[in-house]
């Protein structure tokens, strides 16, 4: 009597309970969408810079390189919430992982946008559109997919789909390539190829995500 009450822990009896002792905090979730948000938003610039003459490249690519520097603000931001935070959604490894590379995936279609530029090129065959298509596609769903990330029992669509998008990304980049040593001389073929490479690695940077997140659905199963 006048003593403090024992906490009540749920045991045997309530198999399925889990104690919360602190409430989950949402912040480093809504980073990593923010992040994935950025890609949306390169993905259009991308397609921008595809579609103007080489003049008006230096402005698309300025816009371009705002958005990775965003990405990595958000990036160093999560890191920042991670290390002060009492309680995270997810491991810390898992949070640090996806924002990784959502990072990476931005600093390469930066790099291809660069390369446009610096390459002075104005028309790039229609595969080039198609994978910035499948890019935007990737990142619109996973800006979604890290919003709820803290509810995993609808994931895994999520994950089924982009694999789906990478793979398809995979087969154009082989076609592409097979089409440009056919139809292209010696330097035109490597300054495209360079760029065709950038944006195939910044699909396999957003199917490493969404690995991860199938990796989070086995662990957390």
């Amino acid at each position: 009597m006048g003593g403090p009450r024992p906490l009540y822990i749920p045991g045997d009896r309530y198999p399925n309970v889990k104690l919360r002792l602190f409430p989950q905090e949402p912040a480093g979730l809504t980073l990593l969408s923010q992040m994935a948000q950025q890609i949306v938003h390169a993905s259009a610039t991308m397609a921008e810079i595809l579609g103007v003459p080489a003049s008006e490249h230096a402005k698309l690519v300025d816009d371009m390189h705002n958005h990775e520097a965003t990405s990595a603000e958000l990036h160093f931001a999560l890191l920042t919430h991670m290390r002060t935070s009492f309680v995270n959604p997810l491991p810390r490894e898992d949070m640090y992982a996806l924002s990784r590379y959502l990072n990476e995936a931005i600093e390469k279609l930066d790099a291809a946008a660069e390369l446009v530029a610096l390459y002075k090129l104005e028309r790039l065959p229609k595969r080039a559109a198609d994978q910035v298509d499948v890019i935007s596609r990737q990142a619109e769903l996973t800006v979604d997919a890290m919003r709820r990330l803290n509810n995993l029992d609808d994931l895994e669509d999520y994950w089924i789909e982009i694999l789906r998008l990478a793979k398809r990304a995979e087969r154009s980049h082989r076609v592409w390539v097979a089409d440009m040593i056919h139809e292209m001389k010696w330097a035109q073929y490597s300054r495209h190829r360079d760029i065709a490479n950038q944006l195939v690695e910044v699909t396999k940077d957003m199917r490493r995500i969404a690995t991860q997140v199938g990796s989070i659905i086995v662990k957390e199963s």
